[in-house]
């Protein structure tokens, strides 16, 4: 582990920080981990305005990796985000083609449809964040399990979201024990972030790094609400 680069992130700047809120808490674990693991592929399954896509994106950038990032979504919206309006993929695309028109492609589509776009074995951060009914997050990983390379890391958003027909926090102990011989882990704060991995991460997942980054997302959403009381966001 390059202790430097987890000293450094507690200076991140996100050069996209917008509404909705529920990942910034994430963003700074999500920066580290693109510098630390060096994936060749991130894939992210549901983007809307991209607080999390584009902290993947920045840190590949910031990073001089040559990783390459897709985000999968239609753009628009579900039962449990509600419709988005054009105007989100329009701000999506927009920042896209601005900062990262090399490294980030922009797949208009379903998850299922995308799935046959990647090879297996060829995807090193999977990020799922679509429907969060249980049925649908499980189908989501079930899908694109076949891609994931040996030591790949999933990500799923909303694990600690236990109201109505939310069902992501049900699959995320499901698979903690179906996979029990990986290191997993979760975040509390920002909905909950359940983390998974392979084989050769082991580091991710030292209780330090939990509190450590737990502590800077906290602050990260501590300045979101101050721009936004500001009306920068």
């Amino acid at each position: 582990m390059d202790y430097k680069k987890l000293l450094d992130v507690a200076s991140f700047d996100p050069v996209r920080m917008v509404h909705p809120p529920s990942w910034v808490g994430h963003m700074p674990f999500a920066y580290w981990l693109v510098g630390e693991t060096r994936p060749n592929r991130i894939v992210e399954l549901g983007v809307q305005s991209g607080n999390s896509y584009f902290t993947f994106c920045q840190s590949v950038e910031e990073h001089n990796l040559e990783t390459q990032c897709f985000a999968v979504d239609t753009w628009k919206g579900d039962v449990h985000s509600g419709p988005y309006g054009a105007d989100v993929f329009e701000g999506v695309a927009e920042h896209n083609n601005r900062y990262h028109p090399f490294s980030s492609s922009l797949l208009r589509s379903t998850f299922d449809n995308a799935v046959g776009y990647f090879k297996d074995g060829s995807i090193d951060i999977l990020h799922i964040d679509g429907l969060h009914t249980y049925e649908a997050v499980k189908h989501d990983f079930e899908t694109w399990q076949p891609k994931l390379s040996m030591n790949a890391v999933v990500l799923f958003h909303d694990t600690q979201v236990k109201h109505g027909d939310f069902g992501v926090w049900k699959f995320w102990e499901e698979l903690k024990l179906r996979q029990s011989g990986y290191p997993n882990m979760e975040f509390l704060h920002c909905n909950g972030l359940g983390v998974i991995s392979g084989w050769g991460y082991d580091f991710l997942f030292d209780p330090q790094i939990r509190k450590y980054f737990t502590a800077l997302g906290l602050h990260q959403m501590d300045r979101y609400d101050l721009m936004r009381m500001r009306g920068v966001i």
